[in-house]
C-alpha cells in the first residue's frame, strides 16, 4: 500500500590542469607512506606553521588588494589582473561574454565582479566554453581517479580537497599557474551578486539575524561537518604522497589554522560547480566564468555542462548586451542557498520550511502503528516538505499520519491493522483534537521569530538595511509566509467540521512536532 493510500484509507476521517611546469599530486604508489617515512618534513613544521599563519587566506588574503577599482577591459596579461584576458592566453576560444562590475556596499571591498553579455544573445546560444586544461576538478586536481573518488567515499568531501588544494597553491603566489584565478576568487571574497558571505563567516551578532529559523541550526551543523572535515585533512598527506614532493609545506592541519581553512571552504563552496553524466572524480568543478561571477536564478533552465573537452553555457533566454546572465541552481529551498551562495531568492519556487512528525515511543501500540507507517510509506520519525505555494497539499499529507497517531481503542488499532480498504473511523473529538494540535505547532513557531511578518516588510523597505540582515530578513518573512498558509489551511478544515462545539478528546500519546 502506497502512500496516496494512506490518504485513500484515512479519507473517511474527514593535479592542476597540466600546465607545462606542473605534475600531478598523486600517484598509487606513494599513496600510503607512513609518518616515519615522511620525516624529512617533520623538521619543518614550526617554521611552516609561522608561514601559514603570515600567508594570505583564500577569502581574508583579498582585503590586502582591496582598492581602487580599475577598467577590466583595458588589462592586459596576468601581471594586470584581468582574469578573462588570462583566459584567452591560456586558450579559451573566443566567447560571448564581458567581467563587469558593481558596487560593493562596503567601501573597504572592492566592487562585485559578475558575467554579462557582450552582445545581444539569443536562447540557444553558447556564450563561452571552457577547456577542461582551465577547470580544477579533484581527478585533475590528485591526478589519480581511483584516489579521488576513494578519498571522497566517506569522510573527505569533494569541497575540502579542492579547498585544500586551492590554499597549497595560494600559498605559491604568481608561481601557481592558477594565480589569476585564485585572486579572482579572493577579490570575490565568498560573497555572492548580493555581495553577502555566506552565514558561515557571520558573527554571533550576524547569527542572530536568523533567530526563529531552523536556518541558523543547519549553519552551525555545517559549521561542526567543516570541523571534522578539517580534522580528516591529513588523509589527504598520506594517501596523495606526491603532494607534498611538489609542496614545500608540512601536513594540512599544521600547514592551515582550522580558521583559514574554513574561508577556503565557504569560497570554494560558493563558486563549485555540480556536473552531471561525468565521473564521480569530475562531478564537482571550479570553473572560471562560472560562479560566483554568474548569478544564480531558481526559475531559470541555464546550466554549465560537461560537452566533450569542455564546459559550456548554453543561455536559455535572450539577452541585451551589458545584461548579467544568470543560470540554474538547481531545486534549493531558500535556506540552502542562503547558506551556500549568500542569497535568497524571493521567486524560488523549490523554497521549503521542513515538519518533523514522529510517532510517540511511550505509546503502547507504537510497534504496530509503526508498521502500518511503514506499510503507507512513512517513517516512525517522518520529515514532511512543505513546498512554497503547495501548503494544503502539505497539510492534506500530515493529516493521515497525524490521524493514526491518535488511534488509541487496541479494537480500532487491529481493524486498521487488519483493513484492505478506508474503514479508519475517527471521531470529530478525535479530528479536532488533530487540527488543533496542527494549530498549536504553526502558531509556536511563528512566535519563535523575534519580529512578526509586517514588521520585516517593514524593514525591507529600508533602503539602506544592512545587506546580511536583509538576506536573513527576507529569507525568515518567505519562512512565515509559508506557516501562515498552513495555518490557514487548518482553519479551513476546522471551519468544515460539522459541529464547532466539540471538544478535542484527550490524547496521551499524541505524535510530536517539531
Amino acid at each position: 500500500m502506497d502512500a496516496a493510500r494512506l490518504l485513500t484509507l484515512t479519507s473517511c476521517f474527514s593535479y592542476p590542469i597540466q600546465s607545462p611546469s606542473s605534475r600531478p599530486l598523486s600517484r598509487l604508489s606513494g599513496a600510503f607512506r607512513s609518518p616515519r617515512q615522511c620525516a624529512p618534513f617533520q623538521a619543518g613544521r614550526r617554521r611552516n606553521q609561522c608561514l601559514a599563519c603570515a600567508a594570505e587566506t583564500l577569502v581574508a588574503g583579498s582585503q590586502r588588494e582591496e582598492g581602487s577599482s580599475h577598467a577590466l577591459r583595458g588589462e592586459k596579461g596576468v601581471e594586470g589582473g584581468d582574469l578573462k584576458s588570462w583566459l584567452h592566453a591560456q586558450g579559451l576560444p573566443p566567447c560571448k561574454v564581458v567581467l563587469k562590475e558593481r558596487p560593493s556596499h562596503d567601501g573597504k571591498h572592492r566592487p562585485i565582479r559578475y558575467i554579462a553579455a557582450s552582445e545581444d544573445l539569443e536562447a540557444g546560444d553558447v556564450a563561452f566554453s571552457v577547456p577542461n586544461s582551465l577547470v580544477v576538478t579533484l581527478d585533475r586536481v590528485l591526478g589519480n581517479e581511483t584516489i579521488a573518488e576513494l578519498l571522497t567515499t566517506n569522510k573527505l568531501s569533494e569541497l575540502a580537497c579542492l579547498a585544500l588544494y586551492l590554499m597549497y597553491e595560494k600559498k605559491q603566489g604568481k608561481k601557481s599557474f592558477w594565480y589569476p584565478f585564485i585572486r579572482e576568487l579572493d577579490r570575490q571574497r565568498g560573497r555572492g551578486q548580493l555581495a553577502v558571505e555566506s552565514p558561515l563567516l557571520w558573527s554571533e551578532t550576524e547569527l542572530a539575524y536568523l533567530n526563529g529559523s531552523s536556518t541558523r541550526a543547519e549553519v552551525l551543523e555545517r559549521d561542526e561537518g567543516i570541523k571534522r572535515e578539517y580534522n580528516e585533512l591529513d588523509t589527504v598527506w598520506f594517501m596523495a604522497g606526491s603532494l607534498f614532493q611538489q609542496y614545500p609545506f608540512d601536513i594540512p592541519t599544521e600547514a592551515f589554522p582550522f580558521k583559514i581553512f574554513k574561508e577556503a571552504f565557504v569560497a570554494v563552496q560558493s563558486c563549485v560547480v555540480h556536473l552531471q553524466k561525468v565521473s564521480l572524480a569530475r562531478r564537482f568543478a571550479l570553473v572560471p566564468l562560472g560562479p560566483p561571477l554568474l548569478a544564480y536564478k531558481s526559475n531559470c533552465k541555464a546550466m554549465l555542462t560537461a560537452v566533450n573537452d569542455a564546459v559550456q553555457l548554453v543561455v536559455d533566454r535572450p539577452y541585451k548586451a551589458g545584461e548579467p546572465i544568470v543560470v540554474w541552481c538547481g531545486p534549493q529551498p531558500n535556506s540552502r542557498l542562503l547558506l551556500n551562495y549568500g542569497f535568497v531568492d524571493e521567486d524560488n519556487p523549490y523554497d521549503r520550511i521542513v515538519v518533523e512528525a514522529s510517532l510517540n515511543t511511550e505509546d503502547p501500540q507504537y510497534q504496530e502503528k509503526r508498521m502500518v507507517a511503514q506499510r503507507n510509506g512513512k517513517l516512525a520519525v517522518q520529515v514532511f516538505h512543505v513546498y512554497v505555494g503547495r501548503e494544503k497539499e502539505a497539510i492534506s499529507e500530515m493529516l493521515p499520519y497525524m490521524r493514526l497517531g491518535y488511534v488509541s481503542d487496541p479494537a480500532e488499532m487491529h481493524s486498521v491493522i487488519s483493513s484492505q480498504g478506508p474503514i479508519c473511523p475517527v471521531s470529530p473529538c478525535m479530528e479536532r483534537a488533530v487540527l488543533d494540535q496542527l494549530v498549536g505547532y504553526f502558531e509556536a513557531r511563528l512566535a519563535g521569530y523575534p519580529t512578526t511578518l509586517s514588521e520585516d516588510e517593514d524593514m525591507l523597505r529600508d533602503g539602506h538595511l544592512n545587506p546580511k540582515k536583509r538576506v536573513a530578513v527576507q529569507l525568515v518573512k518567505l519562512e512565515k509566509k509559508m506557516l501562515h498558509a498552513c495555518l490557514q489551511a487548518v482553519f479551513e478544515l476546522i471551519n468544515q467540521l460539522p459541529d464547532h462545539t466539540v471538544s478535542p478528546c484527550p490524547a496521551p500519546f499524541a505524535p510530536q512536532l517539531k
